[in-house]
């Protein structure tokens, strides 16, 4: 699974902590990062982590291609960001992907366990069925 990690400033320790507390999780799966929060995490836990530059940008661009199984972004919900508008927009492309989201550590915890159970194997099966028919359109001529 494609998980991408992303974090505010003043959340940036809490994620490191989740994922230093869940590393051998998140060593099975291909991880993705902004910049500054990649390079962080690869210092502390040593996983192999792909750093994303401009990393917000990229991020929405795979979110928007469903090319992301799970979002972790730990955000600071209480300050008054400049780029709120970019957040609202990231997190309503993954309502529109149906990519599931956690925003702070409770949801992530669940979220991160219910992988290790296997309940995202649902995410195959949708990515499956977007080849499916999209080869189906093509051969039908009505892409």
């Amino acid at each position: 699974m494609k998980i991408a990690l992303v974090a505010h400033e003043v959340k940036a320790a809490e994620l490191i902590d989740f994922v230093v507390a869940y590393r051998e999780l998140f060593e099975r799966h291909e991880l993705y990062a902004t910049g500054t929060t990649a390079t962080m995490l690869t210092d502390v836990t040593r996983l192999s982590i792909n750093r994303m530059r401009p990393g917000d940008q990229q991020i929405g661009a795979m979110v928007a291609q469903n090319d992301v199984d799970l979002l972790i972004f730990f955000r600071d919900p209480l300050a008054s960001l400049g780029h709120q508008a970019d957040i609202t927009a990231l997190l309503r492309l993954c309502d529109v992907q149906s990519i599931p989201v956690a925003t702070n550590m409770a949801t992530a915890e669940i979220l991160v366990r219910s992988l290790d159970l296997g309940y995202f194997d649902w995410r195959y099966a949708v990515q499956t069925k977007d080849l499916r028919t999209e080869t189906e359109l093509r051969a039908s001529g009505m892409e």
